[in-house]
C-alpha cells in the first residue's frame, strides 16, 4: 500500500494533464469550428448580395436603355419599351429569389439599403412605364439610383468587415464628344 501512496502523486498528475489536454483539444477544436461556420457564412452572404447587386442591376441597365429611346438618357443602345417588357420581367422575375436569399441572410442595415435601391430602380421603370420625356428628372432619379447602389455597396461592405471600395462613379465625357 506504502508503494501505491508514493505512486499516487505522479498518478494523479497523469490524469490532471490529460484531462488538460482532453480539455484544450476539445476547446480549440470548438474555436476552429467557429471560426470555419462564420467564414462559411460570411461567403454565402458576399455570393447573396452580389447576385442581388447583379439582378437589379440588369434591371437598372434596361431601364437606362428604354430611357435613351424615349430621350432621356444618352446611352448607346436605346432599346423601345416592348422590346425592354419581356427582358424587364424577366429580371423583376430574377430578382425575387435573390431578394428572399438577401432578407434570410442579409444584416438588417445592408437589406435597408438594398429596399432604398430598389425602390428607386421601382421608381425609373414607372417613369418609363408612363413614357415621360424630362431629362431633367430622368438625371434627378439616375442621382437617386446611384447613391441607392453606393449605400447598398456601403453596407455590405461594412457588414463583411471589407475595405472601402470604389464609388463606381466614373466621369464620362460630355454627350457631344462621344461616338
Amino acid at each position: 500500500m506504502s508503494a501505491f501512496i508514493q505512486q499516487l502523486p505522479a498518478l494523479i498528475g497523469v490524469v490532471i494533464g490529460a484531462l488538460g489536454s482532453y480539455l484544450a483539444v476539445v476547446r480549440g477544436d470548438r474555436a476552429r469550428f467557429r471560426r470555419e461556420q462564420a467564414a462559411r457564412w460570411e461567403e454565402r452572404r458576399l455570393a447573396v448580395y452580389a447576385d442581388y447587386a447583379r439582378t437589379l442591376k440588369k434591371a437598372v441597365t434596361l431601364t437606362y436603355r428604354v430611357a435613351a429611346h424615349l430621350g432621356n438618357d444618352p446611352h448607346p443602345h436605346p432599346l423601345s419599351p416592348e422590346q425592354a417588357a419581356p427582358l424587364l420581367a424577366e429580371a423583376d422575375l430574377a430578382r425575387d429569389p435573390a431578394g428572399e436569399a438577401l432578407l434570410l441572410l442579409g444584416s438588417p442595415a445592408v437589406v435597408e439599403k438594398a429596399r432604398v435601391w430598389v425602390v428607386t430602380a421601382m421608381e425609373m421603370q414607372r417613369f418609363l412605364r408612363e413614357r415621360t420625356h424630362d431629362p431633367e428628372a430622368w438625371q434627378n432619379l439616375l442621382e437617386q439610383q446611384r447613391a441607392g447602389r453606393e449605400g447598398y455597396y456601403a453596407a455590405v461592405r461594412e457588414d463583411l468587415a471589407l475595405p472601402p471600395g470604389h464609388s463606381a462613379r466614373w466621369p464620362l465625357p460630355p454627350a457631344s464628344d462621344q461616338r
